[in-house]
C-alpha cells in the first residue's frame, strides 16, 4: 500500500465546507448537465453521467436538483451551454497544477484564472506541460474515525481497488477509472458509507516543498477552486510534516 498523504485530508475537509456553504451544488448540477449533453441523459448508459449523480448523491442534493440538471443537458428545459476547458499552470515551488473548468464565457473563464495565478505566485503553462505527470484514478474516500484501514483494505482490494491508504482522518482508496463502478458498489453493498467518490487526476509522483510553500499553493489552490467556474483542481504537492491541517 502506497504512503498517503495529507491531501486526501484537506480535500475533504474542503469539501465539507463547501457542502455547508452550498456551493458544491452549483459544480455539480453543471457537471450533471454537461455529461448529459454529451453523452445522453440516461445514467445507464453513461458512465460520466452515473458518477456525476453519484457525487451529487453524497453531497444530499436533493433528487428534483439532479433531474431538472439532466434535463437542462438534454435540452428538455432551458439552461446554458457550457464549454469545458482544461487549463495547465504551475504554482509556487514549481507544483503542477491542472485546473478544470465548465464556463459559459471562455474568455472571462481564462482571464480569472490567469489573474488568480499571477496573484499567487503561479503560471499558466502551455498545454502538454503538466499533463503528463497525472493519470485519472477512480477515488473513493472513508472517514477514519468509522472504519478501520484494514476493514477497508480487505473490501476494497476484494472489490478490485489498485490501492488504499490512511492518515489517520481518511482512509483513500484508489481504482482503474474502469473498475471504479464495481469497487463503489463493492464497497457500499457491504455496508461502508463513503464519503467522496469521483474520477481525479491523481500525480504520479508528488513534489515536496517547505511549509512556507505549501502554504503558498494551498492559498492558490483555495482561491481557483472557489471561482464558479473551476470545478477541480489537481496538483501534485506533497504536504510537510509540519504543516498542520486545519
Amino acid at each position: 500500500m502506497s504512503g498517503h498523504s495529507k491531501w486526501a485530508t484537506i480535500r475533504h475537509k474542503k469539501a465539507a465546507m463547501d457542502a455547508k456553504r452550498g456551493k458544491v451544488f452549483t459544480k455539480l448540477i453543471k457537471e450533471i448537465s454537461v455529461a448529459a449533453r454529451t453523452g445522453g441523459g440516461d445514467p445507464e448508459a453513461n458512465p460520466r453521467l452515473r458518477t456525476a449523480i453519484l457525487k451529487a448523491k453524497a453531497a444530499n442534493m436533493p433528487k428534483e436538483n439532479i433531474e431538472r440538471a439532466i434535463k437542462k443537458g438534454t435540452g428538455e428545459l432551458e439552461g446554458a451551454d457550457y464549454t469545458e476547458i482544461v487549463y495547465e499552470a504551475y504554482g509556487p515551488g514549481g507544483v503542477a497544477i491542472i485546473i478544470e473548468a465548465l464556463t459559459d464565457n471562455k474568455n472571462r473563464t481564462a482571464s480569472e484564472v490567469r489573474h488568480i495565478l499571477s496573484k499567487h505566485g503561479g503560471s499558466l503553462g502551455e498545454t502538454g506541460c503538466v499533463s503528463y505527470l497525472f493519470k485519472k484514478r477512480g477515488l473513493i474516500t472513508f472517514d477514519a474515525t468509522k472504519y478501520t484501514e484494514d476493514e477497508i483494505i480487505e473490501a476494497a482490494l476484494e472489490a478490485g481497488a489498485e490501492d488504499v491508504s490512511s492518515d489517520g482522518e481518511v482512509i483513500e482508496v484508489l481504482t482503474d477509472p474502469s473498475s471504479f463502478e464495481e469497487v463503489q458498489q463493492g464497497l457500499t453493498e457491504k455496508g461502508f458509507e463513503y464519503e467522496t467518490a469521483e474520477i481525479s487526476l491523481i500525480p504520479d509522483a508528488r513534489i515536496t516543498v517547505d511549509k512556507e510553500t505549501a502554504e503558498k499553493v494551498l492559498k492558490l489552490i483555495e482561491a481557483l477552486e472557489d471561482n464558479d467556474d473551476v470545478q477541480s483542481v489537481s496538483t501534485n504537492l506533497e504536504l510537510p510534516d509540519d504543516l498542520t491541517v486545519e
